[in-house]
């Protein structure tokens, strides 16, 4: 270590955080051309050009040109999958009951006289359609 003094280490580690930094920013903006359904095919494949063309230039104009439509076209993305999973969710659980359990609250509604049989009729096909 005494050839590497601490100074150095310090600077490889900041430079090898900035590369992974911008790598991480030229994969966002990337996937943000593709993402972007507002844009032609024309416009993305230019945009695609001069940021793997002119990487440090091109990412520094599409930010500065399309920055504050990544951030609608990130939480729309986002909005969008919660409600996939939650519909997802929804229909795989279920709402909590079945048909055999609410026929069977029916039955006993109309047992009881609560209910009229044509209130249990209209019910059940309500339940069964």
């Amino acid at each position: 270590m005494e050839d590497y003094p601490l100074l150095n280490l310090f600077w490889t580690m900041l430079w090898l955080f900035l590369w992974v930094m911008w790598f991480f920013l030229l994969f966002k903006v990337v996937t943000d051309i593709f993402r972007d359904h507002g844009l032609g095919g024309w416009a993305k494949a230019g945009w695609l050009v001069l940021v793997l063309v002119l990487p440090y230039l091109g990412v520094l104009v599409y930010l500065i040109a399309r920055g504050k439509s990544m951030s609608a076209r990130d939480a729309k993305h986002a909005k969008e999958h919660e409600e996939a999973v939650r519909q997802y969710i929804q229909k795989t659980a279920g709402s909590g009951s079945n048909s055999v359990d609410d026929l069977s609250k029916l039955a006993e509604l109309k047992d009881k006289g609560h209910i009229t049989p044509e209130e249990f009729q209209r019910a059940k096909t309500k339940l069964l359609a």
